[in-house]
């Protein structure tokens, strides 16, 4: 994103046309407002950056079908050399000819034309460059389909246009839209423009509306138009005395027919501007992050980085782009209704002001005439930055040049870095509306993404801490590991050609987020069915199940520009966390994953475990929209993004502790109701605290041993994992338990009729002997401070025979016989948990036995009389013989 500089914001207001509130759609449902129409066009024009454009930054949609833009502005504009009266210079009319041509050129290539083009929209910036203005006011309004009034101005609009007349919205409500204005048309205006900078006046002033246009329409019996304005403005010397390459530019431009007219990148290879044409360097679009382009930055930077904020005057924040600065005035209070209000742009009446006008059978006409406010005022007002200046005056400038060693503090110094310490402690919905906090974790995560991949193991670092709402997609992609050239394999998807899934696709898109403006808009819609149509295509052994389109929601809200790392996004997230469930056949899939979490739902609450169970209440009543969308249909994206921000820096297992984490808060709830009560309640969620719902379900996750959210039908293993965790980089909780190499010690697969037998879930020898710390001397190694905040606590209880345990047993085990506590036919003799296991409650208990099948009776009774943190150890004790860690206890003396 290009620096601010000298730019301020600019903000403007006009109004959708309003639609009948009666009419419904071909698919019966009322038609979207041409307001959400207009946002959802708009948000393309974001993307649009030239140096001869005014960059647009957001749109906002008020009431009454009002929309607010937020763009690049300048006080400055060709209106200013009008007031002087005085032709100006023909090398300034080259400059100023040439730089809107190269604008225009820029726009035709992205198949938008500017059709306001005048004095007041020609900004000009500190160094008298040129910046159009407002020209993305014809796309946005679906070439002024969507609005009551003309798009553009009478004195410069081509004959052609004014011919054609004004396109009323009401010709457009049976589909019949308006054929779009070409290039040419632009070049008129600018003919107009150019030649009101030559003679120092405005033209066509003088005349009553309907005179003017009726002049314009006469001059295409002429033969040099630009001789007839000359005579009728009374101003036929000045251009007799303009050069000849100057008038020939002229006429090229004025050329009332259309068909001879030139566009703007033929009149660019004009002779005239190709005399100034070498002082300019062609503009490249700049590298994007995930390219096959090679990114670089040729940066010579001081020995001493103070060097670099030594002027105490310097506007730093002018260093940054405008769509940061927008984003902090938000966040330091700024509000756009209120500054137009103040600007006397947005002025209220009272409703019996606004009542329409009527008439009397003698005549007499009572009422309002039509409101003037509901036309285009295409007045800007500057926003003042003074209380987003004032709220960062306390931050130095070396906040704005953080260094980005691994060892360093991901919070630059300032004068309230103590503030700023404490502010990671409080609340996510705090921090993020904290404008100077904002501002730090924005520059650092910027420059951080910039020397992606290489700084990603420091992105994976920071975003534990949070991540920033206005990086979120880029980081999200960074996260999931997205690199290379994604635009050329998303652009060489087949995303026309029809096939079977489009009908159910069309079906459930206008059912997916609605609530919001952006993906409810028609743009929104489109751009819904080809990534979803192009993960269909490009992924043939799986099909198209309901609940994709929630999944895809996220990675489009916040990737709305940019398809290609929409569908990149998803199509990395799906494997990771969703693998194979999107078979035709995922029935296996899903019963594997649902009883397994089941498990870890006795694993972390076994008397909540024991209530759903006893009431029938099974996690495929309600789960699998859950897992099937990864909560997407479940909770509004607002709340998504916080979830999926931890969701992301967690393992495939990490969605198990996310449901239980909800469970939990809605655990008093259940354990008071029956079977009908809960499936009401599930059907009508009630309000979650995600914050607390995410820091639970870590602290879940921590707790959880890797191998006990073991499945066959996870991902297979990577050829080289460089995930991350939640503690140190890397961790013990840094990849999937897939992905650790097979050994003799690992955990075996189950067929899914034993998983659903054992209530308790299973871990590995190996992940016991790690979470144990079991050294090969056989004894257990005192737990380090990293070590004890990083893995579970664990006690191993041996239900072998006490000559058995006395043989060789693990280290630091307790040993409980079966045949103390359960009989022969497995009835209960003696709760083996009143006394010796009391002392232990609270920690991972893993049950060690010759046979698992008694191993999983015993846990199941643990689990009966409300024992967390049960599990049993996978293949018994005989997995431990061959390891040399059994041990033999000591001879009494």
């Amino acid at each position: 994103m290009p620096p601010m500089k000298d730019a301020r914001l600019g903000a403007s207001t006009f109004f959708a046309s309003a639609l009948p509130h009666d009419i419904c759609g071909s698919n019966g449902l009322p038609l979207t407002p041409n307001s959400i129409k207009i946002l959802g066009r708009f948000q393309i024009l974001k993307t649009v950056s030239h140096p001869r454009l005014c960059r647009y930054v957001d749109i906002s949609r008020g009431k009454h079908e009002r929309l607010i833009v937020v763009a690049e502005h300048y006080e400055r504009s060709l209106e200013d050399f009008q007031r002087a009266g005085k032709p100006v210079s023909q090398d300034k009319v080259l400059q100023v000819a040439y730089e809107i041509l190269e604008g225009l050129e820029f726009m035709n290539k992205h198949g938008m034309m500017h059709r306001a083009l005048a004095p007041r929209n020609v900004l000009m910036d500190c160094r008298g460059n040129v910046k159009l203005a407002k020209f993305g006011l014809y796309h946005m309004t679906n070439h002024g389909a969507d609005v009551d009034f003309p798009i553009g101005y009478p004195s410069y609009l081509a004959p052609e246009v004014i011919a054609k007349g004004p396109s009323r919205p009401s010709d457009c409500s049976h589909g019949e839209l308006p054929r779009p204005s070409g290039p040419k048309v632009d070049v008129w205006s600018l003919g107009i423009l150019l030649f009101e900078l030559c003679v120092g006046r405005r033209l066509l002033q003088s005349f009553d509306i309907s005179e003017r246009l009726k002049f314009i329409l006469t001059l295409g019996c002429m033969d040099d138009i630009v001789t007839v304005l000359a005579e009728e403005h009374g101003c036929l010397d000045v251009i007799k005395e303009l050069p000849e390459n100057v008038l020939t530019l002229l006429r090229k431009c004025l050329t009332f027919q259309p068909s001879r007219r030139p566009t703007p990148s033929e009149l660019l290879k004009d002779p005239a501007l190709q005399e100034v044409s070498h002082l300019y360097t062609p503009f490249r679009k700049p590298v994007s992050l995930f390219s096959s382009s090679l990114r670089c930055a040729y940066l010579e930077l001081p020995e001493d980085i103070s060097e670099l904020c030594q002027d105490e005057g310097e506007e730093y924040l002018a260093e940054r782009s405008i769509e940061e600065v927008y984003h902090l005035w938000c966040l330091a209070g700024g509000d756009l209704e209120k500054e137009l209000t103040n600007k006397e742009i947005i002025q209220s009446k009272p409703p019996i002001c606004t009542l329409p006008n009527f008439l009397l059978e003698d005549g007499e006409c009572f009422g309002q005439g039509r409101d003037r406010s509901f036309l285009l005022d295409d007045t800007t007002i500057t926003l003042s930055l003074c209380q987003l200046k004032n709220r960062l005056k306390d931050v130095t400038g070396e906040a704005y040049y953080p260094l980005l060693d691994d060892e360093q503090s991901s919070l630059p110094q300032s004068n309230s870095s103590s503030e700023l310490s404490a502010a990671v402690a409080l609340p996510l919905v705090i921090r993020e509306r904290d404008t100077e906090y904002q501002l730090l974790r924005i520059v650092l995560f910027d420059r951080l993404l910039q020397a992606y991949p290489y700084k990603k193991n420091q992105v994976w670092k920071e975003a534990r801490v949070d991540i920033p709402p206005l990086l979120r997609g880029l980081t999200w992609a960074a996260l999931l590991g997205i690199e290379g050239d994604i635009q050329a394999k998303y652009d060489g998807i087949d995303k026309d050609t029809p096939i079977p899934t489009d009908r159910q696709i069309e079906v459930d898109i206008p059912r997916c987020h609605q609530y919001d403006e952006l993906l409810s808009s028609p743009q929104g819609h489109m751009k819904f069915r080809r990534v979803l149509k192009a993960w269909v295509v490009s992924h043939p052994d799986l099909v198209y199940w309901q609940g994709l389109d929630s999944l895809c929601a996220p990675f489009l809200y916040l990737n709305f520009n940019n398809e290609a790392l929409a569908y990149a996004c998803m199509s990395a997230f799906i494997p990771k966390y969703l693998y194979n469930f999107f078979l035709k056949d995922n029935s296996h899939v899903i019963q594997e994953y649902l009883t397994v979490f089941s498990q870890m739902i006795a694993f972390h609450d076994p008397e909540l475990s024991n209530h759903l169970n006893e009431i029938g209440f099974i996690p495929d009543l309600y789960a699998i929209p859950w897992f099937l969308t990864m909560f997407t249909h479940v909770f509004p994206l607002h709340k998504i993004f916080h979830l999926w921000d931890t969701l992301l820096l967690g393992n495939s297992s990490f969605p198990f502790c996310i449901g239980v984490a909800i469970l939990q808060q809605l655990r008093d709830r259940l354990l008071a109701n029956g079977f009908n009560e809960c499936i009401l309640l599930f059907s009508d969620l009630p309000e979650i605290d995600i914050e607390r719902c995410v820091r639970e379900s870590i602290n879940l996750f921590c707790w959880t041993p890797k191998s006990a959210t073991y499945r066959q039908h996870a991902q297979p293993p990577k050829v080289a994992g460089d995930n991350n965790g939640f503690g140190k980089t890397p961790s013990y909780y840094s990849s999937d338990y897939q992905d650790l190499p097979k050994t003799d010690l690992s955990r075996e697969p189950l067929k899914l009729s034993e998983l659903k037998a054992e209530s308790s879930p299973r871990i590995s020898a190996e992940d016991l002997i790690d979470l144990c710390e079991l050294s090969g001397s056989g004894h257990c190694k005192a737990p380090t401070k990293k070590t004890k905040s990083s893995k579970p606590k664990i006690l191993a209880v041996d239900i072998r025979s006490s000559e058995d345990f006395s043989r060789g047993h693990i280290p630091g085990s307790i040993n409980i016989p079966y045949s103390t506590a359960f009989g022969p036919d497995g009835e209960l003799v003696q709760c083996p948990a009143t006394s010796t296991l009391q002392s232990f409650r609270g920690r991972v208990i893993v049950i060690v036995s010759h046979a698992v099948m008694r191993a999983a009776t015993f846990a199941a009774h643990l689990v009966k009389v409300n024992y967390p943190r049960v599990c049993i150890l996978d293949g018994g004790i005989n997995k431990m013989k061959f390891t040399g860690l059994l041990t033999v206890p000591s001879p009494q003396i």
